[in-house]
């Protein structure tokens, strides 16, 4: 019983440690929301509306390239040590944005950044996966997501807290950015107690050390008869020949990874991060003040979390379908009547209040039912052979969609205002509704195979039929 307790004990302590990346993910995406308004102030940044953009999007070009990249090193030098040298780079980009002088040091030192967010964005869910049991996969692996969103919350309760007690400083944004180092700290000194991933060390033919480490955290029968199964997937794996881009001559390939991509984009023209970026901002031109801001934000980082924990609870009761649709039609909502109220309220009292009543809705939709479903969707829907194109293109475009919402979206709001630059939201978040009634198909129940069999015999021209209920010949 008591080597029983030690493994469970073992198995929490790699869970805590590594969605420390997570965290880390969640805190520099979200503490520029807070953060920007104070730099747009600084005489030393002296950002415009275009620059606030650049700031805020440089952390996301760096992301695409580390998310693109990250996979790949992390099956080079190994899932743990990569997870080590990305704390190193979280801490010393967070050192680096804190002491910039000026808006080129920060885009480049944000840029680094992105490039940390990027690589944990693809290498932290795969040590979680290749470590956790096959009976807890799932909620092991869903773990990483709640850390993100508690590290935006925990950005948005700082940055209140620093707002609204250092008003005399012209540094408050230095203290907020500076917070992020701390955690880069705990994951670094935590990673080094913390085992490499079986798998890896099966891949690399290290077979006793695989199985040294699996007896760690699960009991020597069931250990040796995971080591088994490692081998064998990892023998099987081998034989498969991997997609490549000359692949997409074949149709059934192109039609996978255009869902791929595509429910990836539908993610994130949602609005989702131009709230997470520039909320602050959002309240701000709705009426408030900007300390006061800064605390309504608060809001919309608690709901996240609670939402995310109410979207791992319906994975297990809901299809992946219905949950996106329901969730895209939530958020869309939600984006029209914040337009709506932006022109009709417009220089109320009311307005600030409404703009953060519906933000809040709108993420109760978005995390619960969109943020949760997606990236599980993305790992469901390629089979093996497709998975490393069919995922790394996906992610791809998701940051790259990110970075154009974050780039643009300072200029939409200082040129055509809150109302109109919603409704531009509102008409895209229509489109992704469309995208996902016509093309995705349902995950949830159907194996990769199954799936595979699918995409090979599904006909163009069969629009009666609902792709998304058996259609199999």
């Amino acid at each position: 019983m008591n080597e029983q307790k030690k493994q469970k004990s073992f198995l929490l302590m790699i869970i805590l440690v590594s969605t420390f990346g997570g965290l880390l993910f969640g805190y520099d995406t979200g503490v520029i929301n807070g953060a920007l308004p104070y730099m747009s102030e600084s005489d030393q940044l002296n950002l415009n509306a275009f620059t606030q953009g650049l700031v805020a999007s440089s952390l996301l070009f760096g992301a695409a390239l580390g998310a693109l990249v990250g996979g790949r090193l992390s099956d080079q030098i190994g899932r743990r040590k990569n997870i080590l040298n990305l704390a190193v780079l979280f801490f010393v980009a967070a050192l680096g944005c804190t002491f910039a002088p000026n808006m080129t040091i920060m885009v480049i030192f944000r840029f680094l950044l992105g490039l940390a967010v990027g690589g944990a964005s693809v290498t932290v869910p795969t040590f979680l996966a290749e470590m956790s049991p096959v009976e807890r996969r799932g909620r092991m692996v869903t773990q990483n997501e709640l850390m993100i969103v508690t590290g935006q919350l925990l950005a948005f309760l700082f940055n209140a807290i620093i707002g609204n007690t250092m008003t005399d400083s012209s540094h408050v944004w230095r203290y907020m950015l500076v917070i992020a180092a701390l955690p880069a700290i705990f994951l670094f000194f935590g990673m080094l107690r913390v085992p490499e991933s079986p798998r890896f060390l099966v891949a690399k033919g290290k077979k006793a050390e695989a199985l040294a480490v699996l007896e760690k955290i699960r009991d020597k029968k069931q250990a040796a008869k995971e080591l088994k199964e490692i081998e064998e997937a990892i023998e099987k794996e081998s034989s498969i020949k991997k997609a490549t881009f000359k692949d997409l001559s074949v149709p059934w390939v192109r039609r996978i990874l255009f869902i791929g991509i595509g429910i990836a984009v539908v993610q994130q023209i949602t609005g989702i991060n131009s709230i997470m970026y520039y909320g602050t901002e959002i309240l701000k031109d709705a009426g408030f003040e900007t300390e006061v801001a800064l605390i309504g934000n608060i809001a919309n980082g608690a709901i996240s979390v609670i939402a995310v924990l109410i979207g791992i609870w319906l994975l297990g009761k809901i299809g992946r379908r219905p949950m996106l649709l329901t969730g895209l039609i939530g958020t869309t909502t939600s984006l029209l009547l914040i337009a709506i109220f932006s022109f009709t309220l417009d220089g109320t009292k009311a307005l600030p209040f409404v703009v953060l009543g519906l933000t809040v809705i709108f993420l109760a939709f978005m995390q619960s039912c969109i943020g949760t479903v997606t990236w599980l969707v993305l790992a469901e829907i390629f089979p093996s052979r497709l998975r490393g194109l069919g995922m790394g293109l996906s992610v791809f475009f998701l940051w790259i969609t990110n970075s154009i919402i974050g780039l643009t979206f300072p200029s939409l709001l200082s040129t055509i205002g809150l109302s109109a630059t919603f409704f531009i939201f509102v008409a895209l978040g229509i489109w992704g509704i469309f995208f996902i009634y016509k093309y995705m198909p349902e995950t949830k129940g159907r194996s990769l195979e199954e799936l595979e069999h699918y995409f090979r015999n599904y006909k163009e021209d069969k629009k009666q039929e609902d792709i998304t209920v058996g259609a199999f010949k």
